[in-house]
């Protein structure tokens, strides 16, 4: 299989394919499974002028992409507040329930995330949700989304011994589940999440809701969608399909 980029095919180390017959399905949830980095954005662009963070200038995307997007909060914390990390970590505390109160306003799912929930219902495929997120936003946001009974388990970053971009919390999801990393695939939209994946010995699926595909393709996912409606997506879990009536043709 390869990677679809900008600049043409990328070899990708993984092949869906290999994975037939899957067994389960990990997703990231910020990004992956809704779109709330803007919300994150605003909320971090608020907060961090209203204390006069950078001269009192507004950070832009470029800045959240950098030092925040799929990063654990305890790394943020570190880096936006080098010289007091007890203040970057209430900084950070603070930040998320104001978050929390956007997201029951204006969380909207990522385009096609309903028809890849029922191919993995068809399926009978495992899930579960994988994030760096806090697990109030986690469940908060998953239980907005309609997914609560979707998901298996809630895997949490700040539960593991390292977060993403360490390979941990991914690790965790395959023994929650009781799975195996060979027949198991995972959606994700960060730079961190996906070298998580990779590191888990897992084949990624990025999403490139909000961040750089350049930035993605340097993680190296095995494949870079733009949402769950992407033909690239479907005519990918089309093969997985076709492999597997083949293994179970020959069993």
């Amino acid at each position: 299989m390869t990677v679809s980029s900008a600049d043409g095919p990328v070899e990708s180390k993984f092949s869906l394919v290999k994975l037939a017959p899957v067994e389960a399905v990990l997703f990231d949830i910020d990004g992956t499974l809704c779109d709330s980095d803007p919300l994150h954005y605003y909320a971090f662009r608020e907060m961090l002028k209203e204390i006069g963070f950078n001269g009192g200038e507004p950070i832009d995307e470029a800045f959240f992409i950098e030092h925040v997007a799929g990063k654990h909060n305890d790394d943020i914390a570190r880096d936006l507040f080098p010289d007091d990390f007890e203040r970057g970590l209430k900084f950070v505390d603070d930040k998320e329930t104001y978050f929390r109160k956007l997201v029951k306003e204006q969380l909207k799912p990522v385009d096609g995330l309903y028809k890849v929930t029922k191919w993995i219902e068809e399926h009978g495929l495992k899930r579960a949700a994988v994030t760096n997120a806090p697990r109030a936003n986690a469940e908060l946001m998953v239980s907005i989304l309609g997914l609560s009974d979707f998901f298996e388990a809630i895997v949490v970053g700040s539960e593991c011994e390292h977060a993403k971009p360490y390979p941990d919390p991914y690790l965790k999801g395959l023994e929650v589940l009781k799975v195996s990393k060979e027949h198991t695939f995972i959606f994700e939209d960060s730079v961190s999440g996906i070298k998580a994946g990779v590191a888990a010995g897992m084949p990624v699926i990025g999403i490139t809701t909000r961040n750089p595909e350049n930035l993605l393709m340097e993680a190296k996912p095995a494949l870079l969608i733009k949402d769950y409606e992407d033909p690239k997506l479907w005519a990918a879990l089309e093969e997985v399909d076709q492999q597997a009536d083949v293994i179970k043709a020959i069993a």
